[in-house]
Order: C-alpha cells, then structure tokens, then sequence
C-alpha cells in the first residue's frame, strides 16, 4: 500500500501537531512519489481535505496546498490536457489510455475516470473533467468570460490552472522545465496559455494579454452578463445534458453502482444498504448516494459513513440522520435531537424500537446558538484575506456591516455604501445575493443547511461596495411566423407565454427570419419565459429561445478584430461537435455558435455594433451558403457591413474551401493551428448570385388561374446544377435522411454517389428537349446533354474542374470576382465520371451575367448542393448585389511560437477589409 500520511490521531480525533506531521510528510512525498488520485479527497472553497489510502475519514487542513501557506488554492486538482484527471478526487494513471500508463506505478487504489465527453457541470468550456458521481461535489472554477456587474474591470487577469503540462514545457519566467507526468506540478494560464512555475507565475504580470490569439478573442471585458439565475450552459448557449444523480439513473431514482456508490449488500452478509440524502435539495431531485455498514454499527459510525460519502467537513457533533418520510418531505420534529438519536440498529430506529430500519435518511443541521462566520473584502487590494466574526441570534447583515468595516480599514466610509454579499459556489454556477440589511445571518446559516449541508463550506459572505444594477437580459426567440410586424409579433407572445408589457419589450425584429429580440427587466420574468419559450411550438413552429449578452464594442482594443464562430455539430461525420469543444475552450465561449441551435441569426445580432470582425464557417458548402445567406440580410444592421468569412470544410464536396485553400475537408489538424491560419488569411473578393425561381403551371395560366407555387429566392455561391447533377444529388439526399447514421464519413459519402451513378449510367432525359436558355436575353441553342450547369468556382463535384483549363478565345478566363457565370453542359454519367478523373472538361456553352431559363416540365435542380425538383417554369439567375468578402489560406506555413506578428507579410486585400 502507498505509504500515505494520515490525519486521524487514536481515537478519531485529530490534533494539531499530527495536522502538522501530515502536512511535512506529503510535501515530502509530493516530491519523490506519484500521488495517487484515490487518495485526494475534494477540495473544498476554504481548505483541502485530504484521507488514508483505504478511504478513511477526511479531515480539514484548511489552506494546505503543496506548500503554498495561506494561500488559497483556484485552481483544480488534475485535467487539463494531456493526462486528465478528476477535478474533486484528483485520480490521473486510470484516466490515461493504456499507451500512456507507465508500469510500476503506486500501487495505491486509483480512481478510474470514464471521460466520453468533458464534465456535465461545465461542459465544452472549462475542461474539467469529473467521475459522474463527483459532479454535484465540483466547486465552480470557470474562465470569467463576461462582466456580470461585480468588480468589473477593463483589465483581464490571468486565468491559472494547475498540472498536466506536458513533460517538456518550459517556464516564462526561468526557462527551466516546469512540468511532470508523475505529479501536479506547474500553472497554466486557461487564455493565453502561458505557463510557469508555481511559485514563478507570481513575478510575471498579472494582465492577461491573451497570447497568440488576442486579436481573434473577444475580450470578457467587452460582454456583459447580469446574473439572471441561468446555468453556463444556458448563458453559453450548450446544449444540456442530463446531470448525473439528478432525478436518479433509473426510472425510480436509484443511483447506479461507481466510484463513491457503495454495493447494495445482502441480508446474509451481516450489512445493510441505506440512502443517503443531504438535505432537502437532495430530497427534492432524488439524489442521493448509497453507504453500506454494519447491522450493529451506532449512530456515531453512521453518521461518519454518511458524512464522509457525501464529502461533508462539518463537526459531526453538530449533525445528524433523520429517517425519510415515506412522503419524501423534510423531517422537522426531529430538529431538536441530539447526535445519539439516530442510532441504527438491527431492531429499528434506535435501541429497543420495534419499527424497521428506514431505508433512507436525510443528514440535518443541529441548531445552533452562535456562530462564527468568516467575512471576505469585496475588492482588491486588501491586507488580510478575510476577518472572523462572531453571530447570534440578534445579528443582521447591517449589523455585521458594521462590525467588520473597521476591522478592513474602512471605517472612515459611511456604512449605508456597503452591503453584505451571499456568493454560493455550485458546480453549475456561481450566484451572488444581495441580503437585505435585516436578515438575520444565522437563520440565513440554518436555511442553507436545511436545503445542503455541504452547500455551507460552498458559501462565502462578502462585504461589498453597494453598486444597484438595473436587470436587464437579452432574449433571443426564434421560430416564429415570417413576415409580421413588432406588434403582432408582441401580440402572439403575449397570447403564447403571457409576456408582463411592463418588464419584457420587443428591442429587435428580423421579420423575414421570424425572430425577435425581447429585453426583460426582471430576472424571474426572463428565468420564466427562457423555460416557457425554449419548448414551446406557435403555429406549429418550433421555438428555438436563447439567452444573448451585451457586447459593449466601445471597449474593444484599437486593433481588435474578433472571430465570430459558426460550428454545424452534425457535418463531417460529427466533428463538428468536436471543434464546437475546442473552439470554445479557446476563444471566448460567447463568440462560438451552434448552427443548430438558432442557425446563425443570433451571432450576428450579438456583432451588429462591432466595428470590426471575422468569421468561421465549420461546415459543408451548404453551411457556408446559409451564413452567407443570413449576412446578405443583415447588411444592413450591422456596424461592419463586409465581415470577412474564413471556411472550415467539414462536408463531402467542400469545393469552395478547395479554392479558398482550405483543403479537401477536415482531418483532425489542431484547432489552434486553424485559428492561426484564419489570422494570417488573405482576403479575396467572390460574386454571389441571386436565383429567382418562378413556377408556373401552363394548363393553369391557360385557364387563367393562380400560379402553382408562389415564387421564391435562393442564393448561390458555387454552382447551380439542372438535370443529371442535381438527380444524383437529390437520390444521395434522400438516402440520408432515410439513414442518417450510416452517413458519418466522407468516403462512404462518396460510395454512396458512386453507387446512386451506376443507377443512372443508361439514364436519358434528353434535357436540351426540356429547357430553353436566355444569356444576356440573347436565345442560346443548347447541345445534346443531360445536365446544365452553372459554376462561379473553378471547382465541381469535390474538386473537378468542370470548365477546363484549355483557352478559348470566345470565352474570358474564368475567375470567382469577375461578375460572370460559365454555363456547361454534361451528356450523362459516364461523362462527368471522366470529368472528375481529370479525363474530359465539360461542353462550354456560355458565359455571361444575366440568363433566364424555361423548365417545360418538372426537372431536379440543384444550388450549392441543396437539391429539390423544380416545378414547370421560369429560373432567373443574376448578380445578387455587392460581392462578400472571404479569407483564403495564405500559402506560408503558421508562424511559430515566438515570432513576431510584424514579420507576417502584408497580402493585398480590399479596401476595408477588416483583417
């Protein structure tokens, strides 16, 4: 067994000077000896709690943290990227895959650590990775990525988070080695990605100039945030998942066996199996963890079983186990008891009862008549970390105000500036409550226990400078009817979600999108209609409701020019939602979307005031084409009118991130490397065609009535496809949407285009017989073919170049910003088949910028590979206004870590580009 020092004297009792041996011992043996993960127990707020080997009872040595004296700790215990650990009880050798485990190891009881996807309290953002059972157990240590009205600075810090540097990092400070693989050593800073040694990091600056990175990364000084009572991953937009223990694993709430769950025993094994509940929250959402002791064991040992599952390091003497009520409510009548009240015996609920043993319990607070409570300062720069004083039952916030601004130093300032601050640190959250000036603390104190024990070593209590903030939450809400006026659209929520006109006002309107900006005025109205809004259908239309900052563009550096980021989690074989990770734990979470969840509406509405930015696209070229899409109506609104768009190919084609330079499609290169190439990108100009389609029914117009379909707009980018190009595309869609799960890779993409051909190869459509073209208003006679198609890139079909490379002395050298479309015709199969093998060019037919073509009958059409059959009738295909900016990939490799970004070479770009 690895040779752990233990806290607990004889007895179970703990004193001073073996605190004190424990501590000596494990700074010795933190430098000589791998720490096992099993063997950490959670870090609470206020101090770490550290057990045996063999799981025995944890003791507080408050503020004991690899040496660091006095100082408290931020950071997590393990996880942030090569070798990830759980972030309460540490655990590192079961996390790692085989190839990195090292033989010879502690042989000390690991803490295998299942990571299928980051931890559930702050997924996708902070990368703090947690067994499903110590979840509700993590203490909130995101990135502030926002201004939320309290202490906010125009000044960044950096963010330092603890271990798992790779063995070969380097401090800035020394230059010396300051990571490990056998032990926690070393700080990394979450933004800029600076790292140092513990002790080195307090030299450098505390200023966070976010790295390489920092004129892509929206700066947390620029959103603003009010705390509306809403999760991080509402307030980042991620889609929640279930959190473990909430609501039980099983349809009765049970908790499926792991780490921290204990067996269900057997009669015959001499034990007994009982649930464990802290406090009334935990009664509330079914979660509860299992112990398992002695039929004999007294209340005493019990209670310590308890307290020691659910990692309470309160005094047991001030504690104890009320049975639950069959009625799942609190138990109030046992609220005067003593420790020795519960005890658990084989005949019932204590010695000489006759009733059976409860099978679950819940831990309660013995009331208290004083209390000692530690009260921190509210700003910076302050000589003591925090001052104690004492609380009765006469205390009050206004009271204890009082008492502790003389011992802060702050005695000269009038007390009615101040306030005391009630900051809850969750798992999922940090909240911060104003207390009014008479609350009495210790009923506060005992109203917390009552709903979590644990929650009060959670809590902290700040004296603060009184700052009133106004509430104010933006609400984006999606979904709704096109086309409608700011007061219908204010009239149809009223009559969904019955909208208060004194707190919740329409601030935006995208009618031909269907969606509104509300602004609400009180957090519980705006707490109400997120939960109302988010699953709710109007006329049949999915709501999509999403919480938005404010982005506060007047604080944006000089040379600031932040990415937007749009992500299609469902392209590329879902690795989309990989990048969506990524991305977010990069750049600031606010500024990466996710297409399916709003499409991209709200991001440009969030950077309708920036003066200057980017954006990247992660997805297929249809992707590429809604963005453009929702760009072209938002021109208007936004304060960079031409935003450049950089590509990440993430679907089967990806012809326009092939001329862009960005590759055939994504292949796992480093998302940081991507984010790199975006900032060193050229920009290049690119037309954009607007397609009027118009069906139109011949035996109706005879007759004189209404046209078959209304008319409607597309917009294309890369190609329009008429006949034999857009049949094959519509057979390969919908085998898609048949099978959905077949289609995750871009191979079996194309096998599936390969086998839908071979269907087709004796195929004739005669299409020249079935339409007519106008070029310029001028009648074209077409060839024999089987498919017409129009392209605006030098790429077709992943990559072919369907117009040739051959001169032609009728026709201008094609290029994407020269204001002309190229018309080619394929007769069949087999032909575009040679086309793509580099074989054979198409059959040049026009080129111009203006054409009109007539459908005589029903006839597959495809744009940009979206594909659909066309009614009878008429296609319009002209300039759809002022070309769009994109960014090419710049041929030069990304510069290295060190160099300066003056030494980048300027390429031309066009006027106001904002690069």
């Amino acid at each position: 067994m690895f040779p752990w020092p233990t806290a607990s004297a004889p007895g179970g009792s703990t004193s001073a000077s073996s605190v004190l041996s424990a501590a000596k011992s494990w700074r010795r043996l933190h430098s000589t000896a791998k720490v096992p993960g099993a063997c950490l127990a959670p870090l609470a707020p206020l101090g770490v709690l550290v057990s045996d080997a063999q799981g025995g009872p944890a003791h507080p040595l408050l503020q004991l943290v690899r040496g660091d004296w006095g100082k408290p700790r931020t950071g997590r215990l393990a996880g942030h990227k090569t070798v990830k650990g759980c972030g309460v009880l540490g655990g590192r050798d079961g996390a790692r895959p085989k190839r990195q485990q090292r033989q010879g190891s502690s042989g000390a009881r690991q803490t295998p650590l299942t990571l299928p996807a980051p931890n559930p309290a702050c997924p996708a953002v902070c990368e703090l990775h947690l067994h499903p059972d110590c979840v509700p157990f993590a203490c909130s240590d995101c990135r502030q990525c926002h201004q939320d009205g309290h202490q906010d600075h125009d000044t960044h810090h950096h963010h330092w988070r603890e271990g798992n540097l790779p063995s070969g990092a380097r401090c800035e400070v020394c230059r010396k080695t300051c990571g490990s693989s056998d032990v926690l050593a070393g700080v990394r800073c979450e933004w800029c990605g600076v790292q140092a040694h513990s002790v080195c990091s307090a030299v450098l600056a505390p200023e966070c100039g976010f790295g390489r990175l920092r004129s892509l990364v929206l700066p947390p000084a620029c959103v603003r945030l009010l705390p509306g009572g809403f999760s991080k991953t509402q307030s980042f937009r991620i889609a929640e998942a279930v959190e473990p223990g909430e609501g039980g694993d099983g349809a009765d709430g049970s908790a499926a066996v792991g780490p921290g769950r204990e067996t269900p025993a057997t009669p015959e094994s001499g034990k007994q199996t009982l649930k464990i509940f802290d406090g009334d929250d935990a009664v509330r959402r079914s979660q509860f963890r299992l112990i398992t002791v002695s039929r004999l064991a007294s209340a005493e040992e019990v209670l310590e079983a308890a307290l020691r599952v659910h990692h309470i390091p309160e005094d047991p003497g001030h504690l104890e186990l009320c049975p639950l009520p069959p009625s799942l409510k609190a138990c109030d009548t046992w609220a005067g008891g003593k420790a020795g009240s519960a005890v658990i015996s084989e005949e019932g609920r204590s010695p000489g009862s006759g009733e059976a043993t409860p099978e679950a319990w819940v831990i309660r607070a013995l009331p208290r008549a004083q209390e000692v409570l530690k009260i921190y300062p509210g700003w910076l720069k302050v000589g003591v970390a925090y001052v104690s004083v004492r609380v009765t039952p006469k205390s009050t916030a206004r009271s204890v105000v009082l008492e502790v601004l003389p011992l802060l130093g702050r005695q000269a300032e009038g007390p009615e500036s101040f306030q005391l601050v009630e900051v809850a640190m969750g798992c999922r959250q940090v909240q911060r409550t104003a207390l009014m000036d008479e609350q009495p603390l210790l009923d506060r104190l005992q109203d917390i226990r009552q709903m979590s024990v644990r929650q009060v070593s959670q809590t902290r209590f700040y004296v603060a400078e009184s700052g009133d903030v106004a509430p104010h939450v933006s609400l984006f809400v999606g979904g709704l009817p096109p086309s409608l006026s700011p007061e219908e659209y204010s009239s149809l929520l009223h009559e969904a979600v019955a909208t208060k006109a004194t707190v919740v006002s329409v601030s935006h309107v995208y009618s031909s999108q269907g969606a509104v900006v509300l602004d609400v005025t009180c957090f519980s109205e705006a707490a109400r209609l997120y939960v109302l809004l988010k699953d709710m259908a109007v006329r049949g239309r999915l709501l999509t409701a999403l919480v938005l900052p404010d982005l506060l563009h007047a604080k944006l550096p000089p040379d600031s020019c932040p990415l937007l980021v749009f992500v299609n989690p469902k392209s590329g074989g879902l690795k989309g939602r990989d990048l969506l990770c990524s991305f977010r734990k990069l750049l600031n979470p606010h500024q990466v979307f996710d297409l399916t969840n709003g499409g991209p509406l709200p991001g440009l509405h969030l950077f309708s005031q920036v003066p200057c930015f980017r954006v990247l696209v992660c997805g297929g070229d249809g992707t590429v084409g809604w963005v453009l899409g929702a760009l072209e109506e938002t021109r208007y609104r936004l304060a960079c009118p031409e935003p450049s768009v950089a590509i990440l190919p993430l679907g089967t084609g990806n012809d326009l991130g092939r001329v862009l330079r960005w590759g055939a499609g994504y292949s796992g290169e480093d998302p940081l490397s991507v984010l790199l190439s975006v900032d060193e990108a050229d920009a290049v100009l690119m037309d954009r065609w607007t397609i009027l389609l118009d069906a139109h029914d011949t035996a109706s117009a005879e007759n004189g009535t209404a046209d078959a379909e209304p008319p409607k707009i597309v917009q294309m980018s890369n190609y329009c496809g008429i006949g034999i190009d857009a049949e094959l595309s519509l057979d390969f869609h919908q085998a898609r949407e048949e099978e959905p799960g077949k289609f995750t890779s871009r191979l079996h993409n194309k096998g599936v285009y390969v086998r839908v051909g071979l269907q087709k190869i004796s195929h004739s459509r005669s299409l020249h017989k079935q339409i007519r073209l106008q070029v310029e208003r001028q009648e074209v006679e077409l060839p024999s073919i089987e498919g017409l198609i129009f392209i605006n890139i030098p790429s077709w079909g992943s990559g072919a170049d369907l117009w040739g490379s051959d001169s032609d002395t009728r026709f201008e050298k094609p290029r994407m910003d020269d204001g002309l479309l190229e018309v080619v015709g394929v007769t069949g199969v087999v032909h575009m088949g040679q086309v793509q093998g580099g074989l054979r060019s198409g059959i040049r037919i026009a080129q111009g910028s203006y054409f009109r073509v007539t459908l005589l009958k029903a006839t597959p059409v495809q744009v940009d590979g979206e594909p659909w059959v066309q009614a009878p009738g008429h296609m319009i295909i002209s300039a759809a206004g002022p070309k769009v900016h994109m960014l090419r990939k710049a041929k030069q490799k990304p510069r290295r870590a060190g160099t300066t970004r003056d030494a980048r070479a300027d390429a031309p770009a066009p006027e106001g580009d904002p690069r």
